[in-house]
Parts: structure tokens; sequence; C-alpha cells
């Protein structure tokens, strides 16, 4: 029998490079070893997010880019998380089990309760405790994450292993997968890629909006002028060309070093390269696109099946915890 995958991501919008190499690539390929779950995690979007506006829009934008990137919904379970309500029902009942001072130590609830200090709420610490509902709920041994993510998973970890050991034997502990490109710097060469720091290039974007994008992306700060060899090394701009050009990396190489090219030459080529990477998937998704019933069907279709799952792995924890009548 394969093993369980669950991950989710929050409906921020179009998906960028970063989310595609340091996750949506691994969602894809991880289809062909286990049976995956992925979903939308509206949610855990609240825990950011006042003004919910756009926030149906954000879905389906993420579902485009998903499905264009390859999930298929033939070998995932693809879904948005509050179209499964047991989850949030799971969710309290974990809270029940998870000491306070286990969620006011995850670093990255100290990071957001700096950046939003006027909306420090219960779900922003709450968070790992939803995070652990997400993955239990569907009994899931694998969680493909990235770095950042891992003090979450070994929260979530704790807690299983917290429930497991008041009411017996109950949820997988999970296990991380870590992605083979875990941190995509973003433009700007100093932190991770993404909307937060307005740093990053959306998959969708024309040919046109990624090279106007790739030139404003930081370079070797040492190099200050063209005929300065560089520094690849310390280069942002040649880090993804390990992965959009990575046939010409050694020539990219040597060619910085000794000047032959400049900075705007290598972010040239890394446009370019970029634009023929996502090319096909720039297609599939106009195509996606033209069909909104399709992708809301797949989702309609991805709730019923998840629910499948969730409302069994509920129905056990309420037996365990006492809430409903054992069975003689």
């Amino acid at each position: 029998m394969r093993q369980r995958v669950f991950s989710g991501a929050r409906p921020t919008g179009r998906q960028h490079i970063g989310n595609y190499l340091g996750a949506i690539q691994n969602y894809v390929n991880l289809q062909e070893e286990y049976d995956c779950i992925y979903c939308i995690v509206d949610i855990h979007a609240l825990t950011t997010l006042e003004n919910t506006d756009r926030l149906q829009e954000d879905i389906y934008e993420m579902m485009l880019d998903w499905l264009a990137a390859g999930l298929d919904p033939q070998k995932s379970i693809l879904f948005v998380q509050s179209h499964v309500p047991e989850v949030m029902e799971l969710h309290t009942l974990l809270s029940m089990v998870t000491p306070l001072g286990w969620l006011l130590r995850v670093p990255t609830f100290k990071e957001k309760a700096r950046m939003q200090p006027q909306n420090v709420n219960y779900g922003l610490v709450g968070y790992p405790v939803l995070m652990t509902a997400d993955i239990v709920l569907y009994k899931a041994g694998v969680v493909p994450v990235g770095e950042d993510q891992l003090p979450h998973l070994e929260l979530a970890r704790e807690i299983v292993r917290r429930f497991n050991s008041i009411f017996g034997p109950t949820f997988p502990e999970p296990q991380p997968k870590l992605t083979s490109f875990p941190l995509v710097l973003g433009l700007n060469g100093t932190q991770k890629m993404g909307k937060t720091y307005n740093n990053y290039i959306e998959l969708s974007a024309t040919p046109e909006e990624t090279l106007k994008l790739v030139m404003t992306a930081v370079t070797d700060p040492a190099r200050r002028y063209r005929s300065d060899p560089g520094h690849p090394e310390v280069c942002n701009v040649f880090r993804l060309h390990h992965f959009f050009s990575s046939s010409r990396v050694d020539e990219i190489v040597a060619e910085c070093r000794s000047a032959g090219i400049g900075c705007v030459d290598c972010k040239e080529l890394l446009a370019k390269g970029i634009n023929l990477e996502l090319e096909a998937f720039r297609e599939r998704r106009a195509s996606f696109a033209a069909r909104p019933q399709y992708v809301a069907d797949v989702l309609s279709d991805g709730a019923c099946r998840a629910q499948v799952i969730a409302r069994e792995t509920l129905a056990e924890v309420k037996e365990k915890m006492g809430l409903v009548q054992r069975p003689a």
C-alpha cells in the first residue's frame, strides 16, 4: 500500500517561480510514488488577511497554476480546506491537548506577530494546530515541506505523540520530505521569494513581464562595472540559472568570471531560460482558464473524496476521546 502525502498552500493569488521550484514541481513528482492530497488552505489565509474580497479569485488562480503545472485530479485529491469542515472540528479537539507554551515558541509565530502587530489573532497562535489537523485528518505519513516549515511540522509530530499517548494509537507521526530546492531567494537576493516582499516573478507572467522583472534583480554586489570580473557564487541570478539554464551553467560561470558577459547579459539569459521553461505551462494554464467549470468540478470532486476520509478519522477520534458511545 502506498503512503499518503498531504500538503497545503495558502491562496495568495498566482504562484511564482519560488513556489514552482520549491513546492509545485515536487508535488507533481510525488504523484507517481504516493497517494497525494493537496489542499488550498483558505482558513489558514484568514490569519493574515483583513480583506477577503479577492479570496475566491485567489483560490481559482492557484488551482489554475497547480493544474497547469501537472497536478492531476485522477492521481491526486485537490480541494479547498474549508470545503471539508471536519478539519475545523479536529482542530478544536487537538487544541485541547496542545499546551499554549508549545505554540508561543514557534519562530514563525513570533515573526508574523512582528509583521502584523495590529492583528495578532488566536488563529495566528493556533496555526500549527490547524496545520496538524490538516495532515492527520487524512492520516498522512509524509509531508513535503521547505526548511522554513520544519518547526511547524515538528510541532505537529509532538501534538500527534501527545494525543496518541493520552488516547491510544490514532495518528501516524508525519515525516518531512524536504524539497530539492528548499529556499528560493527573491529578486532582491536577501529574502525568500514571496508576495510579502514584492520580490517575485509570477509563473503566468508574459515573456515581456518576466524580462522586465528579471532586469530588476540584484546580482553580484561587488561588480560595479561591465569590465569587472564577476563572482557567480554570491549572485542570486546565477543561482536561478542552475534551474532555468542548467545546460549553460559552466559557460555562464566562465564568462562571468572573465567579464565576458555583464550582469545585464546574465539577466537576459535568465529571462530567456525562464520563458522557455514555462512556455508549455503558460499554454496549459490558458487552456484551463478557458474552462472555469472544469476547475470548479475538480475542486468539488476533490472535496467529496477528501471528506470520505475525514469523516472516518473524525469518528475514530471522537470515540477515543469519549465524545461518542463506544461500540459494545
